[in-house]
């Protein structure tokens, strides 16, 4: 399936929680009749309500409402307004520079219970099936289940994987990875590291333990750095992000289980509050269910008229 065909899939909850209202709201105020005229209040408040139950967030919702506001006398439709405003508030994100040196080092942080260790496992899956050789650093020396979840994952997706004793230090783990990513020639290296809460000072202060060792192996290390959200834990998310943001210099989204929520205008919050990229989505249980992101398909697939 294409991934317009997935993001669609994924984006059904969300669809069918606001779409029939935002349907209504904006047949209403593109009837030839109306176009000529200024938007009414009445209309704006529920075209807000229609994007905050989204979880488009508050400050997106204003830039949206105000660009709706605006309109003037037989111009564009207010459908292709918020569909255009929307493309802009992504496509105002830096996008990833180009890594240089190799291999690449890619960190995945998250707090507990977002999908973080799956999501390496997906995320090997994807590159390896897209051509790389990519290797898996078990990071997450606390807890020996997540090294043997991690490593069923690593099995599926037919890639190898560095691990090592319960309470090692996960720095050390992570620079016996990138030896042995160099010596195999591996690349990238993809570090799942512990998921930890964001108000852990101690632990947040591991992961800058752990980008100064990657740092020291390969210039630039790690040279992206992914957290994964849950996308059904709407504007919390925001919060974690931006404790992960200073600590582990997050500079990407993965945005898990999408398919879950009725609430998938979180994307949008994240673009317009983070200016984060929004790198994958994760819209399935299976191996082959993590997807890179589009801002054009995510868009119409949210707002396509039908499916």
């Amino acid at each position: 399936m294409s991934f317009f065909g997935r993001i669609r899939e994924g984006l059904s909850r969300t669809k069918l929680q606001i779409f029939e209202r935002f349907d209504e709201v904006v047949r209403s105020a593109d009837a030839p009749e109306l176009r000529s005229r200024p938007v009414d209040v009445e209309t704006l408040e529920a075209l807000e309500e229609v994007l905050i139950t989204a979880d488009v967030g508050v400050g997106a919702s204003d830039r949206i409402v105000d660009a709706v506001r605006g309109r003037s006398p037989n111009g564009t439709s207010l459908r292709d307004l918020v569909k255009r405003e929307i493309r802009a508030i992504f496509d105002a994100v830096d996008r990833l520079a180009v890594v240089e040196h190799h291999p690449k080092v890619t960190l995945i942080v998250g707090v507990n219970g977002t999908g973080k260790t799956t999501t390496v496992g997906k995320l090997a899956n994807l590159l390896k099936r897209e051509g790389a050789e990519p290797l898996i650093c078990a990071a997450d020396t606390f807890r020996a289940a997540a090294v043997e979840q991690l490593e069923i994952w690593a099995n599926r997706a037919g890639v190898d994987m560095v691990r090592a004793r319960e309470g090692t230090d996960p720095a050390a783990v992570v620079f016996d990875a990138i030896s042995s990513g160099k010596a195999r020639k591996r690349d990238p290296i993809l570090v799942d590291t512990a998921g930890r809460l964001h108000t852990r000072l101690n632990l947040m202060g591991e992961l800058e333990k752990i980008r100064r060792v990657a740092s020291r192996e390969v210039p630039g290390a790690p040279h992206e750095s992914l957290l994964v959200l849950d996308a059904t834990v709407g504007q919390n998310g925001l919060t974690q992000a931006r404790a992960f943001m200073g600590a582990a210099g997050v500079n990407g989204v993965v945005l898990t289980k999408l398919d879950g929520t009725a609430k998938g205008g979180i994307a949008v919050a994240i673009a317009n509050d983070l200016k984060l990229p929004i790198r994958y989505v994760g819209v399935g249980e299976g191996i082959d269910d993590l997807v890179e992101f589009s801002a054009e398909e995510y868009v119409d697939g949210l707002f396509e008229e039908k499916w």
